[in-house]
Parts: C-alpha cells; structure tokens; sequence
C-alpha cells in the first residue's frame, strides 16, 4: 500500500482510496482529497490482473469498477458522488470547491452534471481511442476519432460562452465543476484534441489555469512516480 499524506486529522481513521493513479475516476478523488488538504492512503487496485472485479474490491464496489473509497464506516463508489461527500463533509478543510448558497450551489451542481452528461462520455471516448489504445499498442479509429472530437468542439463552444461570463463554469471560484474535467483534460492535451482547447481563448486560460493547480499537479506527479 502506498501513503499520500498531507495533514491527518487528529483522532479519526485515514480515509482509504481503492483504486489506481492511472485511473481518470480515481485521479478525480486524488485531486478532491489534495484540494482538501486530506490525509488518505492509496490502496492500490491492479486491474491488469483483475482485481477490480474479484474479491475483497468487489464488495466495495459491486459493479468492479474504480474507485471505492472508505472514510469510517462509510464505503463509497462513483468518483462523483465520492467527491461532493468530501467538499461537504470537510467544508472547513482546504479550499472549499462548493458554495453553501442554494443558488449559487445549483448552478455548480447544473455543470457537474454537464460535465458528466455532456463532456466526459465524449473526452472518455477520445481518451480511450488517442491515448490507451496506445498504451496497449491498438490503433485508434478515425472514424469514431472525428466523430467524436466534432462533438467535443459543440461542447467547447457552450463552454466558450459560459466561460467569458465566469472565471469557472461554476462561477467565480474553482469548484467541483471544475475539478471533475482535471483527467481527461489533461490526457487529451497531449494529444490532436489540444487544438479543440486551445482555438477557444476563455477554455484555453480555464485549461491553463485548472491545470497548474497545485493539488491537481500532485495527481501528476503521483502518475510519474509509478
């Protein structure tokens, strides 16, 4: 097991991350937890061989996937839902990634849910065909490649306009919106899809800047060390 240790908190357990540095769900919680200045261990989960749809993971997630994340005696699963936990939860550690304004919260919780409904199925799918057939030396298929990346650039443009309205898409402050688009981001800028980002001038300093914040570049370099 591997530790990522910030600052612990007195006289509670160490929160248990199940899952792997090079897995995007995964990288989400790291990069919440580091945003909090949360202690937490890395438990790691070895899906080349498996592990993720075989016992003991299995009963922390039943669906084998990653991760799963265990604070106490609570047990959860979808990065997602792992995440809004923590912001809550530990509202007075680190920096706050939410607002307890209603209206301002709704409009946060309304990207979160662009973000999981509109963004990731199109950025998992080009991550997947640009960067891990790659690492698993498949070629990836142009066709599903163009298709894929003409969705983005619809997604993009709505980001443009919301973004020249706010510094986030949440509003004015980094929040979970925000954070949850950190992994797929970051794999996709080294790849064709950058110009996607970059020929959009208020998405590109949203990238610059989410990118180069220090609890997201310990995700980074959680990656390098392994």
């Amino acid at each position: 097991m591997s530790h990522c240790s910030l600052t612990k908190l007195s006289g509670t357990a160490k929160m248990k991350v199940h899952g792997a540095v090079f897995s995007t769900a995964s990288q989400r919680v790291f990069a919440c937890l580091y945003e909090k200045q949360l202690d937490f261990e890395l438990v790691p989960v070895d899906m080349s061989t498996g592990a993720h749809k075989m016992e003991p993971f299995i009963s922390l997630n039943p669906f084998g996937q990653l991760p799963a994340f265990e604070d106490g005696d609570l047990t959860l699963f979808e990065s997602r839902a792992i995440t809004s936990y923590v912001a809550h939860a530990y509202a007075h550690k680190g920096n706050q990634l939410m607002y307890s304004d209603a209206k301002k919260m709704a409009i946060v919780s309304m990207w979160i849910q662009v973000e999981g409904n509109q963004f990731d199925p199109v950025a998992s799918s080009l991550c997947w065909e640009l960067v891990f057939k790659t690492m698993f030396g498949m070629t990836a298929d142009a066709a599903v490649v163009d298709e894929k990346m003409a969705k983005l650039g619809l997604v993009l443009d709505i980001y443009e306009a919301r973004l020249a309205q706010s510094k986030y898409l949440g509003g004015h402050d980094f929040t979970l919106a925000d954070l949850h688009h950190l992994p797929c981001i970051q794999l996709l800028m080294g790849t064709q899809v950058k110009k996607l980002f970059d020929s959009r001038p208020h998405v590109s300093a949203w990238c610059t800047d989410i990118l180069a914040r220090p609890a997201w570049l310990k995700v980074v370099a959680m990656q390098a060390s392994n």
